[in-house]
C-alpha cells in the first residue's frame, strides 16, 4: 500500500517507439474482440501526499535491447478480461504517459509484458463506483477500510521487479482491491493472494471472478505467515511495510526467487527493495527507491 507524488527530476528518456493513441486503441480492440489477448508479461496506500525518488539501481529491472524479442515471444495468452473494451483510450494513455514514457524523471517500465498487462486490466472496475472517473489518474485512490488501490506506476514497477516467467509461482501479501493480482495473472496463471481485511478480501475475490480471473487463488488471513501449502514460490510481492522480512515468507521463497517488499519504519519513509535468495539461502538485496507504504497488519495474538 503506497503513497506517491511525482518526483521533481529531469525528464526520462523513453525506450518505446511513440505510437499514436488511435493506433493503440485499434490494435488493442482488434486483439480483444478476437477473444484472446497476448499478454503475460503491483496496491494499496494511505491517501496522503508522499515522495518516491528515482530508482537507485536499474540493475534490478529487465534490460531493454536485444532481449526484448525474447520477452515478447514469452507473452502469455489468456482470455481478455470482461470490461476490457471499456475506457481503452484512458488505459493506453495511462501506460504511455505514466509508466512507459514518463517525463518527470521516474524510471520507465520497459518490460513489454508488464506494459501489455497494464493496458489490458480494466482498473476502473476495481475502484468504488463513485471514484471510477479517476481510476486512470496518476495517484492512489481509497477503497475503504483505510486502504487504497496503488498508483498505476507503483503496480507496474513492482510487477516488473518480480521478473516473472509464464510458469512462475507468485504470492501477493495484501490483496486490497485485487488489481495487482489481476495484473500478475497476465504474467502467470499461478497467482496466490492473501488479504487480512475480510470485506476487502471478499470484494476482491468477487470482482476477480466476475472479470474472469479464475486462475487467481484468494485467501482471507494474516499474510505474515504466507501460504505454506502452495510454497515454494518463485516470487513474493509484499504491498505493505515491514521493518524486517517476515521469516515465514522468506522460508517459502525458493532458492533463486525474488521478493519485492518495502522495508523500514511503518510510520515513515521506507525503501523498496528486491531481495534474491541465493542457492545457499543467503540474501542479495538491491535498493530501488524510497516509498511510503502502510504497515503490515497482523492478526491479534490469541489468548
Amino acid at each position: 500500500m503506497s503513497r506517491f507524488r511525482l518526483p521533481d527530476a529531469g525528464a526520462a528518456t523513453s525506450v518505446c517507439r511513440p505510437v499514436c493513441a488511435a493506433a493503440r486503441v485499434g490494435m488493442l480492440i482488434g486483439l480483444l474482440t478476437g477473444g484472446l489477448v497476448s499478454v503475460g508479461c503491483g496496491r494499496n496506500a494511505d491517501p496522503g501526499p508522499s515522495n518516491i525518488g528515482p530508482a537507485s539501481s536499474v540493475a534490478t529491472r529487465p534490460a531493454s535491447g536485444p532481449g526484448a524479442t525474447s520477452r515478447v515471444s514469452a507473452l502469455r495468452t489468456r482470455p481478455a478480461p470482461r470490461a476490457a473494451l471499456e475506457r481503452v483510450a484512458e488505459r493506453l494513455r495511462m501506460v504511455r504517459e505514466q509508466i512507459a514514457e514518463p517525463t518527470d524523471g521516474r524510471p520507465p517500465v520497459t518490460d513489454e509484458r508488464v506494459l501489455e498487462a497494464m493496458r489490458s486490466v480494466p482498473r476502473h472496475v476495481f475502484v468504488p463506483r463513485e471514484l471510477a472517473a479517476h481510476a486512470y489518474e496518476d495517484s492512489p485512490l481509497p477503497i475503504g477500510y483505510d486502504q487504497t488501490i496503488s498508483q498505476p506506476y507503483i503496480v507496474a514497477i513492482m510487477t516488473e521487479l518480480l521478473r516473472l516467467g509464464p510458469e512462475s509461482r507468485v504470492l501477493e501479501v495484501g490483496t486490497g482491491s485485487g488489481y495487482q493480482a489481476a495484473v500478475l495473472a497476465h504474467l502467470t496463471p499461478h497467482v496466490y493472494t492473501i488479504e487480512i481485511v475480510r470485506p476487502l478480501a471478499e470484494r476482491a475475490q468477487r470482482v476477480l471472478r466476475e472479470l474472469g480471473y479464475d486462475e487467481v487463488h484468494c485467501r482471507t488471513g494474516d499474510g505474515y505467515g504466507g501460504w505454506p501449502e502452495a510454497a515454494p514460490f518463485d516470487a513474493i510481492i509484499v504491498t505493505c511495510a515491514a521493518e524486517q522480512v517476515p521469516a515465514p515468507l522468506w522460508e517459502q521463497l525458493r532458492p533463486g526467487g525474488r521478493m519485492v517488499i518495502p522495508t523500514g519504519s511503518p510510520w515513515g519513509v521506507q525503501e523498496l527493495v528486491v531481495i534474491t535468495k541465493t542457492p545457499d539461502g543467503g540474501r542479495q538485496t538491491e535498493s530501488v527507491m524510497p516509498v511510503r507504504f502502510v504497515p503490515l497488519v497482523r492478526e491479534p495474538p490469541r489468548r
